[in-house]
């Protein structure tokens, strides 16, 4: 499989693309002015602990007060935990494993208000959600994640091979030093040699050893560690023997790029070229033509068929249509063909557009149990490949099917995109004879008392057109009925929901 990363800098913004097979899979944009918080270390303050929630609020500079939930402080709780991975678990596995030990100590009794602690972000804020965060750091390197706080040695999942795991859990046993904490080991450090691992592991123990230098010196709230730069994070987690090339259209971020890659891969920053094409970059690759197709609510499929996503705060619900598509032999065999074709395109778009959390998707209703469980099945192979982790429960009589997926930044629609002024996000408005009928409510509320008045009523456009003409009847009506004049004003500034009643 044919790989390459393009990396799109400007002024304004860092863009970073990976494209596989000619088909990008994953896009990563970093605005340079509110650039994420995910991985930042911070000495912050609680100012407020929560013991109803077990929970407590702490301040680490940021506009919102950070959420740090127990599972994220006790220390004896992650002194003991195992599992493997290639990063700590998320926040509500922690708190769902803390609810099966009722008797560990309450909040309370770990944290007080006013306290300072060093804390990592393990999730950006997100709407009205502060960012959450834990006591325990965790460092990511190329080959190894280092923990402080966690005397234990993984190993990742992805690494199958027993031999080589247990390989690997030697050398890290042998080559770490005593107190030192806790580390797993990556999936990139499946074939490289001890010397590669102890040298990401000495860089780990160095910067662990300056950020708590930095935290005794600093005051809170203050920022003791900033992650790494979209660009430079990228190719750590993603550059391997698979990536053909890299491809960046900055030249001072081309030979930024090339010092990371030499100081902290052992070279192959021969791998790295500047773009000097004529076009720009994404245009030139259709990267900017996918983006733009990844923002629109419904997807077509080659068939015909298509699927809609519909994204909330809380969660994300697909719908999938047989569409234009006809079949060629039975319904039945329509709709299998088209619900194995909509969950690989599913899948993609949740990469994609780096969709998390909750998910529904409404498959089209299959009759045959056979089929509901080869469309299961195949989606279950398909979130294999994604690297993301995700969790998905067995379809249901209805064809519908409950997944999570791990969510630690932004989405596409949320980088990209704001609510619309127009419709306050709701994307829906009242129609301009529902107005024009709430406006006929508000003249009769006040309709006894009009007798021999004027009613300047002040409207949008949309609805002027329609109480001239449809609804005329109907303003004639309530001059009629309640003796009264009404005069009908345009005002162009107004929202199509908006109207005044004036009476004179």
């Amino acid at each position: 499989m044919s790989t390459e990363i393009l990396i799109n800098v400007s002024l304004q913004e860092s863009r970073v693309a990976l494209v596989e097979n000619n088909v990008l899979t994953e896009i990563s944009i970093e605005r340079h002015r509110d650039r994420g918080i995910a991985g930042n270390i911070y000495k912050g303050r609680v100012v407020r602990v929560l013991p109803g929630m077990q929970a407590a609020f702490v301040d680490v500079g940021l506009e919102r007060a950070a959420f740090l939930y127990v599972t994220e402080v006790l220390p004896q709780w992650r002194a003991g935990m195992g599992g493997e991975a290639d990063e700590a678990p998320a926040a509500g596995e922690r708190q769902e494993r803390y609810r099966q030990k009722p008797d560990s100590p309450g909040i309370e009794s770990l944290l007080r208000d006013g306290q300072d602690v060093v804390v990592q972000a393990t999730k950006e804020p997100l709407g009205t959600k502060g960012a959450q965060i834990t006591t325990h750091i965790t460092l990511p390197g190329r080959y190894l994640v280092y923990m402080p706080t966690f005397n234990h040695i993984g190993v990742s999942r992805r690494i199958e091979n027993d031999k080589k795991r247990a390989q690997l859990r030697k050398i890290m046993d042998q080559i770490r030093p005593e107190g030192a904490g806790g580390f797993i080991v990556r999936t990139a450090s499946e074939d490289h040699p001890e010397q590669d691992l102890k040298s990401d592991m000495d860089y780990l123990l160095k910067v662990w050893g300056e950020i708590q230098q930095r935290s005794q010196r600093a005051s809170s709230p203050s920022i003791i560690h900033r992650e790494l730069s979209l660009d430079l994070k990228v190719i750590r987690d993603l550059f391997s023997e698979n990536v053909s090339r890299v491809v960046v259209d900055s030249p001072e971020q081309l030979q930024e790029i090339k010092s990371f890659m030499e100081q902290f891969l052992g070279g192959r920053s021969d791998a790295v070229e500047l773009y000097q094409g004529e076009r720009p970059l994404f245009e030139s690759a259709g990267v900017e033509m996918e983006i733009a197709r990844a923002l629109e609510r419904r997807v077509w499929l080659k068939s015909g068929g298509y699927i809609v996503m519909d994204q909330t705060e809380a969660l994300t619900v697909v719908d999938v249509n047989t569409g234009r598509y006809v079949g060629r032999r039975n319904f039945e065999d329509t709709i299998l063909k088209t619900n194995l074709e909509a969950l690989k395109e599913l899948v993609y778009q949740l990469r994609l557009r780096n969709i998390g959390g909750l998910i529904i998707i409404d498959f089209i209703d299959m009759a045959n149990p056979q089929n509901r469980e080869r469309v299961y099945q195949t989606l279950e192979d398909e979130l294999r490949k994604d690297k993301t982790k995700t969790t998905i429960l067995k379809m249901s009589e209805l064809g519908l099917v409950e997944m999570t997926r791990k969510r630690a930044r932004e989405n596409l629609y949320q980088a990209l995109c704001e609510p619309c002024p127009y419709c306050e996000g709701k994307g829906y408005l009242k129609s301009r004879t529902t107005v024009c009928y709430e406006i006929f409510r508000e003249i009769r509320k006040d309709g006894p008392s009009l007798g021999g008045k004027r009613v300047n009523l002040f409207v949008n456009p949309e609805v002027a057109d329609l109480l001239f003409d449809e609804e005329r009847e109907g303003v004639e009506e309530l001059e009629r009925e309640f003796n009264v004049q009404i005069e009908i004003t345009v005002n162009n500034s107004f929202h199509q929901e908006q109207f005044e009643v004036e009476i004179i």
